[in-house]
């Protein structure tokens, strides 16, 4: 028979196996609200291994951009990014890098399943009148830069060439200048075309960073493309320049969609990611996944802040603009 003194025992041991059991539960409920949350949060960007699922689109971003939380190694780099959901990627500065690089760089993307994007084929020469000029040494540098280009874009996997037909001539008629671009890259589609590849020209703002160029608006770049009528020959619209230069994207967009090749982006003022700046790019992005768009969309643009918090913002604001 138990005496009081063990009945209080008793009790006192069951309440304190219901307390553990009740913050057992209470702790369990905790964590799964935590992680349900996390779940609702992130199921449109998380695959079902736990990892960051792929973009929508192919977003391209460039050596650098994720150099603190990616390390300083350019392969890693391409590492990090794939493992972020990024499918593409793009380097102006490839022709510089060394073969060896150059080679690893394209060994580590198809290992990653990435797509190379442009790369720039005038680097270094393109500040100046040439295609639109009369000048014929300055126009056979162009050609000899696209002869010197074709086996670094074979090398790395690499279909798009970035092509920015220099400065504007003064002293000549804009007829004459335009007719003087489109004969000069015919002569540079009959270099590169054989290969597969493509010439994407860009218009730069003439208002904000580049004046003087000669290419700087999107119905200019269109007519140009049209008269070479050449599949080597098409439009790397970039969104930030063309919302300097004349804004009315989406239209602009639909005008001149059978000649655009490439895109690029970062938003207006700053040239940082979305959502820094006035352009509505989950509207812009929607709309190029709804007209069924297949291609690249290069990220041409800084961090809007320094440092790993600042690569985190541009991850989280691509995963904000991502059409679904």
């Amino acid at each position: 028979m138990s005496t009081p003194s063990t009945r209080r025992t008793n009790v006192c041991h069951t309440l304190l196996r219901r307390r553990r059991a009740f913050l057992k539960a209470a702790i369990a409920a905790a964590a799964g609200s935590v992680a349900g949350g996390r779940l609702r949060a992130t199921s449109a960007s998380e695959s079902p291994s736990g990892r960051p699922a792929p973009f929508r689109l192919k977003y391209a971003p460039h050596f650098g951009m994720f150099r603190h939380l990616g390390g300083t190694n350019l392969l890693d780099q391409l590492r990090f990014a794939a493992d972020q959901g990024f499918r593409a990627w793009e380097d102006n500065g490839m022709k510089s890098r060394s073969v060896a690089m150059q080679n690893q760089i394209a060994a580590t993307m198809q290992k990653l399943g990435m797509e190379m994007g442009v790369i720039s084929a005038l680097r270094g020469v393109w500040n100046t009148v040439n295609f639109a000029g009369d000048d014929a040494a300055a126009r056979r540098r162009i050609l000899q830069a696209l002869q010197e280009i074709v086996p670094v874009a074979l090398r790395v996997n690499a279909k798009y060439l970035t092509v920015v037909p220099g400065l504007a001539d003064p002293k000549l008629a804009p007829e004459y200048q335009t007719a003087n671009c489109i004969e000069l890259l015919e002569r540079c589609c009959d270099i590169v075309e054989p290969h597969g590849l493509v010439m994407v020209l860009e218009p730069l703002n003439h208002r904000t960073n580049h004046p003087g160029v000669f290419l700087y608006g999107a119905p200019q770049a269109y007519f140009i493309c049209r008269a070479v009528d050449r599949p080597s020959c098409k439009i790397l619209f970039d969104i930030y320049h063309q919302q300097i230069t004349e804004g009315n994207l989406i239209p602009n967009i639909d005008r001149c969609w059978d000649e655009i090749g490439y895109f690029q982006c970062g938003d207006h003022p700053g040239r940082k990611e979305p959502g820094t700046g006035e352009i509505g790019y989950a509207n812009v992005f929607r709309h190029l996944k709804d007209k069924g768009y297949q291609g690249i969309v290069g990220m041409e643009h800084g961090n809007a802040r320094p440092g790993a918090e600042g690569e985190r913002a541009v991850i989280e604001a691509y995963r904000r603009v991502d059409p679904t």
